[in-house]
């Protein structure tokens, strides 16, 4: 990166609002009028800052997959190294939701489960029958097996989870109320099941999940991973 673009970014995180969007945004993908709620700013004031993280690169904008009306700030994860921007994990179990349990969330848990030494579950709002096929490829394809995955509802995780992620846009909009809850919007791609969607949807929630503050979880076989 050129000098005047790491000046702007750093320029862009010397504001304590900024820095605290930041920081939020760090864990979970949110709207705009979730962080104005959050940190107690005004529409105007909220318009200020994210037109400065975004015109410094640290955030981009996308449309939901569920209300179109809604768009979610997203951080640009590629913008962060050595920034020193991250969230600690809570402690305990994490359970990722989307709306079938036939993808998205499978893949997570799966992830979740090879990084680090606690327990990751998935379930749907709507679970499917099965497992989606493009799925079970896409994380034969990186060492994961979710040939024994089945589909669950919420109702059937064993136990209160530490962390809920959801990362389905619409199971977000429908159960995700929790302020506790993080929201990370990943495509669906069961919506073009190619062998590209189902990778790229891998490939976000992996960057998602390493670039998290995970100090005491990470399994002893993947210590090597590089932790922020």
């Amino acid at each position: 990166m050129d000098l005047p673009s790491r000046a702007a970014r750093f320029a862009a995180l010397g504001d304590p609002v900024r820095l605290a969007l930041v920081d939020d945004l760090a864990a979970s993908d949110r709207s705009p009028a979730e962080l104005g709620e959050r940190h107690g700013l005004a529409s105007n004031l909220l318009a200020h800052h994210l037109g400065v993280l975004e015109r410094a690169g640290l955030i981009e904008r996308a449309r939901s997959a569920g209300d179109g009306r809604r768009r979610y700030l997203r951080l640009r994860l590629e913008a962060l190294p050595d920034l020193g921007i991250g969230v600690t994990v809570p402690a305990g179990p994490v359970l990722f939701v989307c709306t079938h349990n036939s993808a998205r969330s499978q893949m997570a848990a799966a992830v979740w489960s090879q990084r680090f030494a606690v327990e990751a579950w998935s379930a749907g709002t709507h679970p499917a029958a099965s497992v989606h096929p493009g799925a079970i490829a896409a994380a034969g394809r990186v060492g994961l097996d979710l040939s024994g995955a089945r589909p669950q509802g919420m109702a059937e995780v064993p136990e209160a989870p530490a962390l809920v992620v959801t990362v389905c846009d619409r199971a977000h909009e429908e159960v995700g109320g929790d302020p506790s809850w993080w929201h990370w919007s990943i495509p669906d791609p069961v919506e073009d099941p190619s062998p590209d969607a189902f990778d790229a949807a891998l490939a976000r929630v992996t960057a998602r999940i390493d670039g998290l503050r995970t100090d005491g979880l990470r399994t002893d076989g993947l210590s090597e991973r590089t932790e922020r």
